[in-house]
């Protein structure tokens, strides 16, 4: 018997949106990158993109439990000296891009290469109920 391995111009992928609303952080994050990933189906191959796409909305809304939303802390670093930036996950939420807490949370659960960074480009989060990808006829995942 030979290994099956799955090939790139083989793969399918569907599309799946995810309502963060009232969801913890780390389990919509979970979810998120085990679709992404391709986790979730026969024909996973490690070193292949097998995943799908994940559009996650009402980002802003993700719960953080116990006392995470003060006490943990993201950076953020230009390269340059002395542009070092922490902000607490309360103050990332409050800001611009809620959006980043989840995208941040994802993208340590997949790998750290270029298939990683292939992945990744295929997760789309909104600060809102609303996307622009209703083409593609997302389909609900429960978490």
């Amino acid at each position: 018997m030979s290994t099956f391995f799955a090939k790139q111009e083989e793969q399918k992928p569907r599309w799946f949106v995810i309502d963060a609303e009232g969801k913890v952080l780390g389990k919509v994050a979970v979810k998120a990158a085990n679709l992404l990933r391709g986790k979730e189906k026969p024909t996973f191959t490690k070193h292949v993109d097998t995943g799908d796409f994940v559009v996650v909305v009402n980002a802003e809304k993700v719960v953080l439990t116990g006392r995470k939303e003060t006490g943990k802390k993201y950076m953020k670093v230009s390269g340059y000296i002395g542009t070092e930036k922490i902000e607490t996950a309360k103050q990332i939420r409050a800001g611009r891009n809620p959006g980043r807490l989840i995208e941040q949370a994802v993208r340590g659960m997949i790998p750290h290469n270029r298939l990683g960074r292939q992945i990744i480009a295929k997760l789309k989060v909104y600060k809102g109920a609303a996307h622009p990808h209703r083409a593609q006829q997302p389909v609900a995942v429960a978490i």
